[in-house]
């Protein structure tokens, strides 16, 4: 098992964060919310000579799937989403895909629960539903490595909205305050939009801190 590497790329109209991670031996890869340029992302992949061989969703806004159906045209990969996010990806009108160009339906996704552990590029990444942003919205976890994928739930200093369909304020709170903040303060988070920060920042600073 080789270091693992992280080569984060903003991407689309409104700059959304898509990780490329990939083990520096190995040269495989996963692929975290492709936003909408999957050529981009394709040509990455060559310079680095890695191979993905999975796409991990942590929520199914059209703003974190459009390049999905490119990746899975170009390589054998499992998506993978959380169960209940499945209505979500496979309706353009719900994933808000139609009202900012084609419309775009995945619908060949492996769902996760809560808890389940996948075993990815030599490593245990554990899910962690993370509902409020989106109903099926989740977070990837490597504890060892003490890095949160935490997608469009938390930001630095921020949060997701959760006027969107199957958003919820009450759930959002919940998550961050009863999931994420329990997490340890040296874990490193690589949020869907804006800048990297870590959790110990986050429990000083994020709005949602005085709700622990």
């Amino acid at each position: 098992m080789g270091k693992l590497k992280i080569k984060s790329s903003v991407l689309g109209m409104v700059g959304t964060n898509c990780y490329l991670v990939y083990d520096e031996r190995s040269k495989e890869a996963v692929i975290i919310d492709p936003a909408d340029n999957g050529a981009y992302i394709l040509n990455q992949c060559r310079e680095l000579g890695v191979t993905p061989k999975a796409v991990l969703l942590t929520h199914g806004h059209f703003d974190h799937i459009m390049a999905v159906p490119d990746l899975v045209r170009a390589f054998q990969l499992t998506v993978y989403a959380g169960k209940a996010e499945e209505k979500l990806l496979a309706d353009p009108t719900l994933n808000l895909s139609v009202s900012y160009g084609t419309g775009v339906s995945v619908k060949q996704v492996e769902a996760l629960e809560d808890g389940q552990e996948l075993t990815l590029l030599g490593r245990i990444w554990k899910v962690i539903a993370t509902p409020g942003h989106t109903a099926g919205s989740v977070c990837y976890y490597l504890e060892q490595e003490n890095i949160l994928f935490s997608g469009d739930t938390l930001f630095h200093e921020s949060y997701g909205r959760t006027d969107f369909p199957t958003g919820s304020s009450r759930d959002l709170i919940a998550s961050v305050t009863g999931k994420l903040f329990a997490l340890p303060e040296e874990v490193e988070v690589y949020p869907g939009h804006e800048s990297r920060t870590t959790m110990e920042h986050e429990k000083k600073y994020n709005p949602l801190a005085s709700y622990k």
